[in-house]
């Protein structure tokens, strides 16, 4: 008994039979029904399809960079901390012009009172 061999259809007539599905909004029974394949191998088609078509990963240079963008908002988060610490004087006041000026003045009239 010979075995029978798979029909090979071509990348035309994929295209086409994927077009049916993801443009024409036919489901993927109406459009195996339509073009007498199985909806198994609609489906492998589909599937490869969107494999080939799925946006590529981050090129070389693209992952370079991301890389680099990392390092640097690690950096600037890192520096942003120290500035927010060096804000905030001991006794935990935030070092405003305000704040500084009443502290001098505080500081001022403490030593007056000493002496």
């Amino acid at each position: 008994m010979k075995r029978k061999s798979p029909k090979q259809y071509t990348e035309r007539f994929k295209k086409e039979a994927i077009n049916l599905i993801l443009e024409q909004g036919y489901t993927v029974q109406q459009a195996a029904n339509a073009l007498g394949i199985t909806t198994k191998l609609l489906y492998a088609w589909r599937k490869r399809h969107e494999a080939e078509n799925k946006p590529n990963a981050l090129t070389p240079f693209e992952r370079q960079e991301l890389l680099a963008l990392r390092k640097e908002v690690k950096q600037l988060k890192m520096e942003k901390e120290i500035l927010k610490k060096a804000s905030v004087d001991s006794i935990c006041q935030c070092n405003t012009p305000f704040n500084y000026l009443f502290r001098c003045f505080e500081l001022q009239c403490l030593s007056r009172s000493v002496v």
